[in-house]
């Protein structure tokens, strides 16, 4: 399995170095150059994983499973450029690299460690899909350091990452932090499986049947990892397809409130060119919206208002919702007494019920009013209670008045 998986894992670490090379000709900071040594790291740890790759560099070395042992001293390194990079984020660089030096004297020590306990740990023959697995059983004290470095090291890694995306100042590096951070149950996965192998071996037993479980949690924490430390680049990328797509569907959204007043009230649409950018069409459509909706007044009766605040306290309305069914019914009352010809010998000065602050927050209110005018009970009801009122000579008697 690990001949697919770790060559994919190696393919898409590579491919975030290459990514984050461009940007040390602009900034070689301690954080862009801790983040390039960690896809580095992690390049290297999943090539050199590979069966093939194992095998030709541990008989080119000279030294059986020296593979296992560069690989494991490399994820420790990467362990230690996370940190920094985590604490250079958060840290002005002195301040960083004091924070930063107990972490990086425990994590020497324990690559001393496991370097002695390696040397009794090495065997005759090569194990290039199951290194852990087979050594977890005869010499456990060097998984153990390993593993207990390595999982200590995570826990601080997500702590850290939690603490700094508090602060962060853009959004995509929080979502990238947090993101990093949910690795470390994954991680961790890994690292149960491999303590698993321990315990199994000291009884005999063979950790191969969890084996794809180790693999697998590993491959997913790598790809998490990466996508968490590149998203603060490519991030923005994904804002400006989700603002045009959802420029889009705000267009389509009013269409239908759109098409319903200026079918009564044309006067206030302008024609576009076909070259017209959706940007211009949209604001176009919002402003039509607003000046059909000023012109429809002398059809706007206002106890349409009246009938529709009883409602929306029946309702429990407030807010923008409540401003906006009351937009919506007034507008239905209005649309259908310009059919009708059913002016009123008064009418509603202001049929505005919200005063939105900019243009984004004026979006926002009138997709909430499109909505409204084609699906609120209350706004539907109004038009119901109208049409009623506008059979009898005298509105006296109708809820409308």
């Amino acid at each position: 399995m690990n001949s697919v998986l770790y060559p994919a894992c190696a393919a898409a670490a590579l491919l975030a170095f290459i990514y984050k090379v461009r940007v040390l000709r602009t900034d070689r900071s301690m954080t862009q150059i801790f983040l390039l040594a960690n896809f580095l790291l992690l390049t290297l740890i999943f090539t050199v994983s590979t069966p093939v790759v194992w095998v030709a560099t541990s008989r080119a070395v000279g030294i059986v499973n020296f593979s296992g042992l560069f690989t494991q001293s490399c994820v420790i390194l990467m362990a230690a450029s996370q940190q920094m990079i985590l604490l250079s984020l958060s840290h002005a660089p002195k301040t960083a690299v004091r924070k930063a030096r107990p972490r990086l004297i425990a994590l020497g020590l324990a690559l001393v460690a496991m370097i002695i306990l390696f040397s009794a740990a090495t065997s005759r023959h090569e194990n290039p899909t199951d290194f852990a697995v087979a050594k977890a059983q005869f010499y456990p004290s060097y998984l153990l350091v390993y593993l207990v470095t390595y999982g200590i090291s995570q826990i601080d890694v997500q702590l850290l990452c939690i603490r700094y995306a508090k602060i962060a100042p853009t959004p995509w590096l929080r979502r990238g932090l947090y993101l990093v951070g949910l690795t470390m149950p994954i991680a961790l996965v890994y690292t149960v499986t491999r303590l698993a192998d321990i315990v199994a071996g000291q009884f005999g037993i063979s950790g191969h049947a969890w084996e794809p479980l180790a693999q697998w949690s590993v491959t997913i924490a790598t790809v998490v990892n990466i996508v968490g430390w590149t998203l603060p680049d490519w991030g923005r990328y994904l804002s400006t397809l989700w603002q045009a797509w959802d420029k889009r569907r705000a267009y389509r959204d009013l269409m239908d409130l759109h098409r319903s007043l200026t079918t009564q009230i044309p006067e206030p649409v302008l024609p576009l060119g076909a070259d017209a950018k959706l940007d211009t069409r949209l604001y176009r459509r919002m402003v039509e919206i607003r000046d059909a909706q000023w012109a429809l007044r002398p059809w706007m009766y206002p106890g349409v208002r009246a009938f529709v605040d009883e409602e929306c306290d029946r309702a429990g309305l407030t807010g923008n919702e409540r401003a906006a069914v009351t937009e919506a019914a007034l507008l239905r009352a209005a649309v259908w007494a310009k059919v009708h010809d059913e002016s009123p010998l008064e009418h509603d000065l202001n049929p505005r019920a919200a005063d939105p602050e900019d243009l984004a927050s004026e979006l926002a209110f009138q997709r909430q009013l499109a909505h409204a005018f084609t699906a609120a009970p209350i706004a539907h009801a109004a038009e119901t209670c109208r049409a009623g009122a506008a059979s009898a000579l005298s509105n006296e008697e109708s809820p409308l008045t």
